[in-house]
């Protein structure tokens, strides 16, 4: 198998809206990260996607209604 084939998939989920910090709401990267994942290596996709899964922490709770 290719070092291409084995790249990690992104994480993004479809639902693109970035917030007023230029943060997508759907997976949480930065628009940098967003536009430099095709050019990534596993470590720097890793890197990423740790910022990414901290951001997504840190959201506040809304309660379901």
């Amino acid at each position: 198998m290719s070092d291409i084939q084995n790249l990690m998939e992104t994480p993004c989920v479809r639902n693109c809206c970035l917030n007023e910090s230029d943060i997508c709401l759907g997976c949480f990267r930065s628009l940098e990260e967003i536009t430099y994942w095709n050019e990534a290596s596993n470590p720097e996709r890793m890197v990423i996607l740790k910022n990414a899964l901290k951001r997504q922490e840190a959201q506040p709770r809304v309660p379901m209604s």
